[in-house]
């Protein structure tokens, strides 16, 4: 357990005694600028084993490296700007980073900083190496830093971290175990293969004032994209989901998850500038609201009573909005998956697969899951059909049922193209 400078370390005594507690052996590796929030006999009090810091003390077990091949789990909690940044550059000068160098076993990391740290390009870049040698993060969480300050940073609580390394011991384990079954006929059940993804999910629908009073709208409920975004927590991924006009009660199992950090939007432009913020440091991108495509050239400051209409008639002039999607794919980054959502209504013999192929090419997104909507289908149902197809214009998966099992479908079409 490496504990490094930051005022969350207190959080952290939690976690080594929840560990302590369920029959783990925990060997804490402080840094000396941890040991200024927390002190050496907590630690060792905590853990039941001696503490230090520093690669000069038990010279003859050559402890500096002697931790990290015992180790069967390291998680690093807090993990600060600093620390990451450090792990991102391979440094070892201090007795973590020669542990964290000398083990093979999984690393799991909790980042806890100020908000401006936290999406410093720095940071986000640090964020992605250590990502993609296989490190997992868990968090950072949005709420009260330290002094008067709110925002995403925030160290994930304890018990959540806890559930998240042990998660990620068990699918290494199962991964092993499978690995050396000749008879591995039975697929390994990943019920965290979307650990230290982080994923934002857009929901619901957008709405295009007239005057204070009407909208131009649509009817999506919002339960497709509420449904990937719960999916993805569950499977061990950081959600943002960004809603836009869902109801409380659609939106009761992402507010109830700590891993879905929710945001709301109103209009088109609204929801293109929350997803174009969160997308920064995302993995995936999965765009699942329903997008006003057009918006009221003028909206009145007042209600338009029939009373101003010199006719029975009125005539709205609409102006198209941004391509939100279009936008993600054009701005992506190496490695990053933008998923779009397409809600359609095919012509006579044509099939919702012609659609998806020319939408997908237009869009350029990785994935595109077309549904059929109408009067009785599609919004505000509970169950869902798709054609899921990637770049190429092939068709991946066709799920069909709640959209429950739809979400999780289209997630394992995500892992089947993602590459860390």
């Amino acid at each position: 357990m490496g504990v490094t400078g930051g005022i969350a370390a207190y959080k952290s005594v939690q976690l080594v005694r929840l560990l302590v507690r369920d029959g783990h052996e925990v060997h804490v590796v402080p840094t000396a600028d941890a040991l200024r929030f927390v002190g050496l006999p907590t630690w060792e009090a905590i853990s039941r084993n001696p503490v230090t810091t520093t690669v000069h003390e038990d010279v003859a077990r050559v402890r500096h490296v002697a931790l990290g091949q015992a180790a069967d789990l390291v998680i690093v909690a807090p993990a600060t700007a600093n620390s990451l940044a450090k792990m991102a550059a391979g440094l070892a000068d201090d007795l973590l980073g020669t542990t964290l160098l000398a083990t093979t076993a999984p690393v799991v990391v909790a980042p806890a900083m100020h908000t401006e740290m936290w999406r410093h390009p720095a940071t986000q870049h640090n964020i992605a190496t250590l990502k993609s040698r296989g490190v997992h993060v868990v968090g950072p969480d949005d709420g009260a830093l330290t002094g008067d300050d709110s925002g995403l940073g925030r160290m994930t609580e304890p018990e959540a971290i806890l559930a998240a390394a042990l998660a990620v011991v068990e699918d290494d384990g199962a991964a092993e175990g499978d690995a050396a079954d000749d008879d591995a006929a039975r697929p390994v059940v990943r019920r965290h293969d979307l650990m230290g993804l982080s994923v934002v999910v857009s929901a619901g629908g957008t709405r295009e004032p007239i005057d204070p009073v009407r909208f131009i709208g649509n009817r999506s409920s919002g339960k497709q994209g509420v449904a990937l975004a719960v999916a993805a927590a569950e499977r061990g991924a950081d959600v943002i989901l960004i809603a836009a006009h869902v109801d409380a009660e659609v939106l009761a199992d992402a507010l109830a998850h700590p891993a879905v950090r929710i945001e709301r939007a109103g209009t088109t432009d609204d929801l293109a500038d929350a997803v174009q913020t969160a997308a920064v440091s995302a993995d995936v991108v999965v765009m699942a609201a329903a997008v006003a495509d057009y918006r009221v050239a003028g909206i009145s400051d007042r209600k338009i009573t029939k009373d101003s209409a010199e006719s029975t008639t009125r005539t709205l002039e609409l102006v198209e909005n941004v391509d939100i999607l279009a936008a993600l794919c054009r701005q992506r980054r190496p490695g990053q998956l933008i998923v779009g959502f397409a809600a359609e209504t095919p012509a006579e013999g044509e099939s919702l697969a012609e659609r998806a192929r020319r939408k997908v090419l237009r869009k350029d997104a990785d994935l595109l899951a077309a549904n059929e909507v109408g009067w009785t289908q599609g919004f505000e149902a509970d169950e869902n059909a798709l054609v899921i197809v990637d770049r190429a214009g092939d068709v991946v998966a066709e799920p069909h049922g709640t959209k429950r099992e739809v979400a999780e479908a289209v997630w394992d079409a995500v892992l089947s193209i993602h590459t860390p």
